[in-house]
């Protein structure tokens, strides 16, 4: 089972790895920057938290965003350990420098999707924008070639699931403090 899922990964990776053309080459490497370390999440989640209208939207988002670096990115990839897809397959050529971290699961596409699943609960198709930059940064790690596609699968369901979980624990704050 595990032997076809990695044989699946690598195929993936490896069809992607036919697109690349310098268009792409130069635009991917400044996509997946917009996700380093969740700055453009973090830098939003700031700005709706400034506004009394946002607020409650951006306490959603920092939680979410905080159970993603606590759970995906300081406690599953050190106890999974899988190696990035390019240091299995050395032969590819990298467009950004090696991580020093390890691929399961995608923190960008966490983050992303912690983020973007979080403003849909909220604005619904008003967050069509941060879905689709959420699948570019998600897309830009494979065409990278840092993470395999499972990783970056992981790491979207987690999001839309930390969303969800982030969105009920402060619904729920919330009520109660209303209460009081």
């Amino acid at each position: 089972m595990i032997d076809r899922l990695l044989a699946f990964d690598t195929a993936a990776l490896d069809a992607i790895q036919g697109l690349r053309c310098p268009f792409l080459d130069a635009v991917m490497p400044f996509i997946s920057g917009l996700g380093d370390g969740g700055a453009v999440w973090i830098g939003l989640t700031l700005v709706l938290m400034l506004f009394r209208k946002t607020r409650k939207t951006g306490y959603m988002m920092a939680l979410a965003l905080v159970l993603g670096l606590l759970i995906g990115n300081l406690t599953l990839k050190p106890l999974i350990a899988r190696i990035r897809p390019y240091d299995a397959n050395p032969d590819v050529t990298l467009l950004i420098d090696r991580l020093s971290d390890y691929s399961f699961p995608s923190g960008h596409t966490l983050a992303s999707f912690e983020a973007a699943a979080v403003l849909l609960l909220q604005y619904r198709a008003k967050a069509i924008p941060a879905l689709v930059l959420a699948l570019l940064i998600a897309f830009s790690r494979l065409y990278l070639y840092v993470h395999y596609p499972t990783d970056v699968l992981a790491g979207a369901l987690l999001g839309v699931a930390f969303a969800f979980l982030a969105r009920f624990a402060v619904e729920r704050m919330l009520a109660r403090r209303a209460e009081l």
